[in-house]
């Protein structure tokens, strides 16, 4: 039996789903099979276009179409991939509901989207970024707190919610610590109209992670130990630690850089990015930080790394993004029944609380 649509926001409206649940759009991870179960159980979920290839991310979408009845449902991409404007088209051809990213598109690219009537709804980490992506043209903000897996800022979300509701005129939604009703519903309470999960979504049978490395996944009990590194390609990433990690962790600075540049490299080889592309998406980074041409040489670790957890169930050779909501989760439900007890908690708690004001209320009237 399904919960009531008692926590129904706007939007629910705008995406065109059920429940203001949104499942991110993580890399291996978030391919059609997610997120149609994601769509078809009430949420909306977005397709990881970074890490499918570009030969096979039309029929992606169009298994997520038939699988869900062609219900509503979104699509993830970065500027710098070389297929970002197969992406785009695709996007538009196929009226897909909403795009999410990071940095990257430019007014005129978010004004192509947003007049085929796509909702453009980044992530981001910082209140400064929030604003910079409304300038940009941005109708919807996802905020990721530092608890959250993956890249990851330094602000706590209990903190960068509330700036970001009160600076900025469009649907906010919460992403970073969150995994059941409660968080729901104290996003609610917070001013954002939804939440937003990876690591909730990621642990469950509907996955597709291999078995091998959702073991270790579950078998993490200590969120203490779901910590912050910068190893992997110069960015905080928030994982869980493992022999990889370790090994990054001894060795050398010219150790690590040979390893960033062998992945860059099969990176470059798996993607189809020609030398010309690779060496604009380098000098781009340079023009805007003049610091960051190892960072940009680095940034094809992660991509790397997580297929060998993600795909290839190589979970000791790879990294393992998470957030630290991957200690308090211990089991692996379907979409369905992660959905499904989200929205039945929420309203429980709900009416806990409207219970409680309710005998407060009654104390005074008989008080006074």
């Amino acid at each position: 039996m399904r919960p009531s649509h008692e926590l129904r926001t706007p939007l629910c409206d705008l995406l065109g789903c059920r429940y203001p649940i949104v499942q991110t759009a993580m890399g291996w991870v978030a391919g059609s099979s997610l997120v149609a179960a994601t769509t078809n159980a009430g949420g909306f979920g977005f397709l990881a276009g970074a890490t499918i290839a570009a030969d096979r991310i039309e029929a992606e979408i169009l298994r997520v179409k038939a699988l869900t009845g062609d219900q509503p449902f979104g699509l993830n991409f970065h500027m710098f991939q070389p297929n970002a404007q197969q992406l785009l088209d695709l996007a538009v051809k196929y009226k897909l509901r909403a795009v999410s990213y990071g940095r990257g598109p430019d007014k005129k690219v978010i004004g192509r989207l947003r007049d085929a009537g796509i909702v453009c709804m980044p992530t981001v980490g910082a209140l400064k970024h929030a604003q910079k992506a409304i300038e940009m043209g941005a109708n919807a903000i996802t905020i990721q707190g530092g608890e959250g897996g993956g890249h990851t800022g330094s602000v706590p979300t209990t903190v960068l919610l509330p700036q970001v509701v009160d600076a900025v005129q469009v649907p906010v939604v919460a992403a970073g610590g969150f995994y059941d009703g409660r968080g729901l519903l104290a996003a609610m309470a917070f001013g954002a109209q939804g939440i937003a999960m990876g690591t909730r979504f990621l642990m469950t049978s509907d996955s597709g992670v291999p078995e091998v490395t959702l073991k270790r996944y579950v078998a993490t009990r200590d969120a203490e130990k779901i910590q912050v590194s910068y190893l992997v390609d110069g960015m905080p990433q928030r994982m869980i630690p493992n022999e990889y990690l370790a090994m990054l962790e001894k060795a050398s600075p010219f150790k690590r850089l040979r390893i960033a540049v062998r992945l860059a490299l099969q990176w470059k080889a798996q993607t189809g990015m020609t030398m010309q592309h690779a060496l604009g998406v380098l000098w781009a980074g340079l023009r805007e930080d003049p610091g960051s041409a190892a960072q940009t040489v680095m940034a094809a670790n992660a991509p790397m790394l997580l297929q060998r957890s993600m795909v290839d169930g190589k979970p000791a050779e790879g990294v393992m993004s998470a957030g630290q909501v991957a200690a308090l989760i211990g089991r692996l439900d379907s979409c369905e029944e992660v959905i499904t007890g989200i929205v039945a908690q929420a309203c429980e708690r709900r009416a806990a609380l409207g219970a409680i004001n309710s005998t407060n209320a009654m104390a005074g009237a008989l008080a006074a």
